[in-house]
């Protein structure tokens, strides 16, 4: 059977640098891809740029360096998003690497997504409220597009061995070399939807392979986990496996958090296909092999997504360590003192102050016994966050609270970027491809769908997404669980999760290991229930999504993380954490589903 096999070797900016070359020289691939981009990543690099360094992902240059020889030699193909705000700059870097060696690579960039010089030219709309981005009398840093797949098609065309690009949806990085390679048309929709569907299980790396995995200690050599690939097939199906002898592990379990990570409702959206994830089929085929068919895809909207970031102000934190007794007492000292120090709390325009209780009774050592009060503030005058406000918690040392010391230094204000999710008609951005030969243009390709039309809205999926179904026989088909010998045991005895931001929003997705626990999940997970054992949602809207065929819910808090990840102040600003405190918390479980490897 004909199969192009796209690999991964990059989740974000940060990865794992010999993944790259762990890829190409671990077994046969045709197409090595890396996603380096978050809505938090074009903030950093915005922030490096103003620092005099260069507006793309310059890891991406080393891991070139190491590969790109063999590359050529075995005719693999590079495709990556690591150009980020400079895709061209990061262009003329691959081709002065391929120059000293005498290699030579045709290099393309794909550029378009920028629209930092034309806001007041295109219809840039918020993507919550629809407010018009000129009523909002913000100055933007960065303005980018989401572009799709079909210009990293038309840098392939061009002959191109490594293509480059700016802001493209993660998914477009396996979805162009796949439509690339099998001709499909614009309107292919499965299988798009197919290839939509394998990008995003490969695009955050090892997440696919057991990192990250709930139930980590079932992963083999999790120290090194090996990073996935997915063998594409002409209908759009595909097989997720990894190279033999590495790391980690490919179940449908691993596959399936991967498929929970940062979504909503059971459509996915992006630029070229919107893939219904209600009708994605899992299927062990062999070791460390899951086989991902049957996705139906719909078109896509008519609006693109554009992440947008503004310098919010300046921000600033310190973080004083209470020890032993009295702890609530000696926070409420601190800030007694601490705050008339800086002017007063209502002289910030934000604070944030979190009491954060690590501390034991009767502790077993010193640590154990210390609790963090964390005081954050945000403010546009910088000398107001700067060390007037950290030099104010260092001159305590000496005159309060016994056994005072802070966990670091004092710093000076930072700068931060506010977050501002948009939609822009698609026919607006136009996408190019550059080459030494010239310029192309990719020309766009609008649909009649609204970016948010009844169809695209998670009731369209299921209607019980924010109360909880009537009951669970109406989403599963099968019968409630009646067993009523249950015992009081955390979520995650019988659960996996996964969890991440979306901008300012967050999303726990949640499995049962066994389908037949499916039914009790649908019944017990309540909206209602999700706020009791989450209480730090409080009263932030909530949105339940069932999703059968993975055995799965999938819930989207909006607005928990504030203004979004670079300006949030928790102490978790993507969320990476709330699923696995999901899976802590205690409810009734009927005892049949506790498997035999759990301890009762």
């Amino acid at each position: 059977m004909d199969v192009v096999r796209i690999a991964n070797c990059s989740g974000f900016l940060g990865d794992r640098r010999s993944a790259a070359r762990e890829m190409v020289e671990g077994g046969p691939i045709d197409y090595l891809t890396g996603d380096y981009l978050a809505e938090l990543t074009m903030a950093i690099l915005w922030r490096s740029r103003q620092k005099g360094g260069g507006g793309y992902a310059s890891p991406f240059l080393s891991q070139i360096e190491e590969v790109l020889g063999t590359c050529l030699d075995r005719g693999i193909r590079i495709v990556a998003n690591a150009g980020g705000l400079d895709p061209m700059g990061l262009a003329r870097q691959v081709e002065k690497i391929g120059e000293r060696p005498g290699l030579s690579p045709r290099v393309a960039a794909v550029t378009g997504d920028d629209l930092l010089d034309r806001l007041d030219a295109v219809d840039l709309r918020s993507a919550i409220d629809q407010r018009p981005w000129a009523d909002t009398g913000l100055d933007a840093v960065t303005a980018n597009a989401y572009l799709g797949c079909w210009p990293i098609v038309s840098a392939l065309e061009t002959g191109a061995d490594v293509v480059v690009t700016g802001r493209v949806t993660d998914a477009a990085l396996v979805m162009g070399p796949a439509a690339h390679h099998y001709g499909w048309s614009h309107d292919d929709w499965d299988r798009l939807a197919g290839a939509l569907v394998a990008g995003h299980v490969i695009e955050c790396g090892a997440q696919a392979t057991g990192g990250n995995f709930s139930f980590f200690q079932e992963v083999p050599v999790l120290e090194h986990v090996g990073f996935p690939l997915v063998e594409m097939r002409e209908d759009g199906s595909f097989v997720v496996t990894k190279h033999p002898g590495t790391g980690g592990m490919v179940t449908e379990e691993t596959v399936t958090a991967q498929l929970l990570y940062e979504i909503e409702g059971a459509r996915y959206a992006s630029p070229d296909v919107t893939a219904r994830f209600d009708t994605i089929h899992l299927e062990t085929v062999g070791p460390d092999r899951v086989e991902v068919s049957r996705v139906a895809g719909e078109p896509p909207p008519s609006r693109l997504k554009v992440a947008v970031n503004y310098l919010g102000g300046f921000r600033n934190q310190v973080t004083f360590v209470l020890v032993g007794l009295s702890i609530e007492e000696k926070a409420r000292a601190v800030e007694d003192a601490f705050w008339p120090a800086v002017g007063g709390r209502s002289n910030f325009a934000t604070t944030d102050i979190q009491l954060i209780r690590w501390d034991r009774p009767n502790a077993a050592s010193n640590e154990e016994a210390m609790a963090h009060l964390r005081i954050a503030v945000k403010d546009p005058d910088a000398d107001k966050v700067g060390r007037r406000f950290s030099n104010a918690a260092v001159e305590l040392a000496l005159s309060h609270y016994p056994g005072f010391f802070l966990t670091g230094p004092p710093t000076d204000a930072a700068p931060y970027a506010v977050f501002w999710p948009g939609t822009v008609p698609v026919d607006q951005v136009p996408a190019s491809v550059v080459t030494r030969e010239g310029t192309y243009r990719v020309p766009p390709f609008a649909r009649d769908t609204p970016f948010c039309g009844p169809e695209m809205t998670p009731e369209a999926s299921f209607p019980d997404h924010k109360s909880g179904p009537a009951s669970a026989d109406a989403d599963t088909g099968t019968d409630t669980d009646t067993d009523t010998d249950t015992v009081e045991a955390p979520l995650g005895w019988v659960a996996g999760a996964r969890s991440g931001d979306k901008g300012g929003d967050a999303n726990v997705g949640v499995w049962v290991r066994q389908p037949t626990a499916f039914p009790w999940l649908v019944e017990i997970l309540t909206v209602d229930r999700f706020r009791d054992l989450v209480p730090d949602v409080g009263d932030l809207p909530v949105e339940r999504h069932v999703l059968p065929n993975l055995h799965a819910v999938n819930f989207v808090v909006r607005g928990l993380l504030g203004e979004g990840v670079a300006s949030s102040t928790r102490l978790d600003p993507q969320a990476k954490s709330l699923g696995e405190y999901l899976r802590s918390r205690h409810l009734s479980i009927p005892t049949h589903l506790i498997g035999p490897e759990v301890p009762r």
